[in-house]
């Protein structure tokens, strides 16, 4: 910091005390803990019993600006000294194996991490281990100092975070950025959907001035209404058009997706009901003045008689006009409030989607308000009309079933539902969904989580926001409920413990290499994942029983074996109760297999559409992968072809807590056993997870737990938060430094697709214009 900087955040520091301080001017452990803002209280007894030197149970501003001054002016070896310090619980002057396994159980807490005793011993003695160079039973400061010198990200920026008051204030940036709409980079990521506003704002511009100067005669506020009107009966077509499905699916795979916006169909929606809703207040206004001057000047009818009588005779249909148009400015204001963000994602879904049918009764309005609107509607509405005729035809052929139902954690609840034959869709797709048990007449959209190479079943991935999706989880959550097969839970635990049996035998047998799987937990993991892909080949191991029936465990080709990965807890039941599916739809991420690099991230469940996109792309990259004969070296086909053009695919998932990653850890899991072997030119899937609750590295609360973290995964070549080979990052991607590591890998053109938050979108979003990546966003 400079002089200046330093007086001012001095001044800053000084005014945050006095503040949590109160009267005394001296700040207890109470008022610590709670501006400290910590979750386990041994950081808080620690951090305050170092920060008072002089053992009065108290802080004076001295003793908080002495300390202050050493964590964020004073160098690498004081900062250590002080997280030494804190680490050596006694004050002997080293740190012992209960000491250290104390600091890092609160670490755990502290990061919101569970795991069970046996793995916390686990990592106290890997990191203790590794610290304790001269095997004395103790680590000396030199010791951990030496350690640490092998994470040097950590000593970065090495502090106390989640403690707002004791950081410095953060400087205002004095440098005027451009702002990011008038960027080249911005015009170039967007050019498709710039052009398409363009010409959409063009042609309203013509239809309003060709329909105002119609009507020069009748005075400016008619030329005003009228002009609006003629926009009206395009924007009111043109809204319907960005909603024929079907249609849009068809067209994104044809060359119109190079040319026009179809990806970004639900945002020009939007935008076209805020123009509708704008040009129906214009259009209302201009006639209520209009009225007013007519009532004035010719004085045959007063103003409320124009606007809510048939007496003036206005309107080519019983002169209804007025009524008809103050009834559509209700009903179109009604639509747009309930469409707003704040009731679409507060829980109330349901409002949205009652108030949205009104659709129907607006397009039978304005045909009855306005003399041409028919003609503009005719083609459309007739298009509109056959799809939902056909969608209905399709969701109630087949009979599908709910045959299976998971509750995970977070309140997430995956369906399993019987596939019909007929069923074809592509890898990210959507489906309208109805469970009449649930809601007789609601449809909600939710993306398919299941690859489509995988031939029986379809799944679904649903999380409780809103009230149908909560009656969803509460209904399968009930102890009895309809459907539940006891046979059928009979016999999957008697398989389940068969096969179990079968498992042991197999390792236990010397004729087993390992080769069915890399150790024993790999095979059961197998087990408890239920199939999802294709078939993957045969094992590589001898010939055998036991090895056939792990082999068609895992492809899912035998019947009797389908059925054993299920949980049999009351989280985990068979079922048989009927539904509706309205769909396939097609979604932005349909673009993936043209890429040459695909990043995918989703945060939290927005890796649902890329659950099946990593499953199909996997089943692709098996198809063309090839082993040779007379050694054990391996490699994959990187001719180009119309079915996948992909080199290399990043896998980011983003979530907040440790329970979230049990959505889909089988898959993954999965996944990573298919890239087992090592690629001459790496691997062509990579994973990163991060966990959003769990402190950084640089945090000294959290920097023992990520080394002794990082040691154990060398190890066990297994992360201990996932099960997973990927390790888990604490807190969140810096994204300018993901994204320039892979520019840096030039494997082609880079492609992000994202789905989850918007907020998390518009940074993301941000940075790949800054970057060049071109930015598709999963909406429906």
């Amino acid at each position: 910091m400079s002089l200046d900087e330093d007086a001012r955040w001095l001044e800053w520091v000084t005014k945050q005390f006095e503040s949590i301080a109160g009267e005394d001017k001296e700040i207890d452990l109470d008022e610590f803990k709670t501006a400290l803002k910590v979750k386990e209280s041994f950081f808080a007894e620690r951090f305050f019993a170092l920060f008072d030197s002089d053992g009065s149970s108290t802080i004076s501003l001295d003793e908080l600006l002495k300390a202050l001054n050493l964590l964020i002016h004073g160098s690498e070896t004081d900062k250590l000294h002080f997280l030494f310090q804190v680490y050596d619980v006694d004050g002997s002057g080293s740190i012992d194996p209960d000491e250290l396994r104390t600091v890092l159980k609160s670490c755990l807490r502290e990061s919101a991490i569970s795991l069970p005793e046996e793995k916390l011993d686990d990592l106290t003695l890997a990191l203790f281990e590794s610290a304790d160079k001269d095997n004395s039973g103790s680590i000396t400061f030199e010791e951990l100092k030496a350690e640490l010198e092998s994470f040097p990200e950590v000593m970065e920026n090495l502090t106390i975070s989640a403690a707002n008051w004791l950081k410095p204030p953060a400087l205002e940036q004095k440098k005027r950025r451009t702002p990011r709409y008038l960027t080249p980079a911005y015009w170039h990521n967007n050019s498709r959907k710039l052009l398409f506003l363009c010409g959409y704002a063009g042609l309203n511009m013509l239809l309003f001035t060709v329909a105002a100067l119609h009507h020069t005669p009748g005075g400016p506020w008619l030329m005003v209404a009228k002009g609006c009107g003629q926009c009206l009966n395009f924007n009111c077509t043109f809204v319907t058009v960005l909603m024929l499905r079907h249609c849009l699916t068809w067209l994104r795979a044809t060359w119109v997706v190079r040319v026009l916006p179809l990806d970004q169909n639900i945002l020009l929606h939007q935008m076209v009901g805020y123009a509708v809703f704008s040009f129906t207040l214009v259009h209302t206004a201009a006639h209520v003045m209009n009225f007013a001057s007519l009532s004035q000047n010719e004085g045959a009818h007063r103003l409320w008689e124009y606007l809510f009588t048939t007496r003036p005779g206005i309107g080519w249909v019983g002169g209804t006009a007025s009524i008809t148009g103050v009834v559509l400015q209700l009903i179109i204001s009604l639509m747009v409030v309930c469409s707003s963000t704040f009731v679409r994602r507060s829980g109330h879904f349901e409002v949205f989607y009652w108030s949205h049918l009104l659709y129907i009764w607006t397009w039978v309005l304005l045909v009855v308000h306005c003399a041409n609107f028919w003609k503009w509607f005719v083609a459309p509405g007739v298009i509109f009309l056959l799809e939902k005729l056909v969608g209905i035809a399709m969701s109630h052929m087949g009979g599908l079933y709910i045959v299976e139902v998971n509750l995970l954690p977070s309140k997430v609840t995956h369906l399993v539902i019987k596939r019909p034959q007929f069923f074809h869709f592509k890898p990210g797709d959507y489906v309208y969904v109805n469970i009449p048990v649930i809601a007789k007449y609601e449809w909600h959209p939710f993306t398919i989580s299941s690859a489509p190479e995988q031939q029986d079943t379809m799944w679904l991935h649903v999380r409780s926001m809103g009230q149908w999706t909560n009656r969803l989880y509460e209904y399968f959550r009930q102890s009895e409920t309809q459907g539940v097969s006891t046979k059928r839970l009979t016999a999957s635990l008697r398989d389940r413990r068969h096969l179990r049996t079968t498992q042991e035998d197999l390792f236990n047998s010397p004729s087993c290499n390992g080769s069915v799987a890399s150790n024993k937990d790999d095979a059961i993991e197998l087990t408890s994942y239920r199939p999802s892909g294709p078939p993957s080949g045969p094992p590589s191991g001898p010939p055998g029983a036991h090895v056939d029936q792990l082999a068609l465990a895992e492809r899912g080709d035998a019947p009797q074996l389908r059925e054993i990965s299920a949980k049999l807890s009351d989280n985990h039941r068979f079922c048989n109760i009927k539904c509706y599916v309205d769909g396939p739809y097609g979604t932005p991420t349909r673009q993936i297999f043209a890429s040459e690099h695909a990043i995918l991230i989703g945060a939290g469940i927005g890796i649902t559409p890329f659950a099946s996109i990593l499953q199909s792309i996997m089943y692709r990259y098996r198809m063309r992968k090839q082993n040779c004969p007379n050694c054990s070296y391996s490699w994959c086909e990187t001719i180009k072809d119309s079915e996948m053009k992909l080199r290399k695919v990043d896998f980011i998932w983003i979530n907040r807590d440790q329970k979230s990653f049990e959505w889909f850890v089988s898959l993954l899991t999965k996944l990573e056993m298919d890239q087992a072997d090592a690629e001459p030119e790496g691997r062509f899937l990579e994973m990163h997870m991060y966990m959003t609750s769990a402190l950084s590295k640089n945090d000294m609360k959290a920097i023992g737990l990520q080394m002794a973290l990082d040691l154990l995964a060398k190890k066990e070549k297994r992360d201990s938060i996932t099960g997973l080979r990927t390790r888990t990052q604490p807190g969140r991607p810096e994204w300018s430094k993901v994204f320039q590591k892979i520019a840096e890998e030039k494997k082609g053109k880079v492609h992000v697709f994202y789905c989850g938050s918007p907020a998390l979108a518009k940074i993301i979003k941000a940075h790949c214009e800054k970057f060049g990546f071109k930015f598709y966003k999963e909406n429906f």
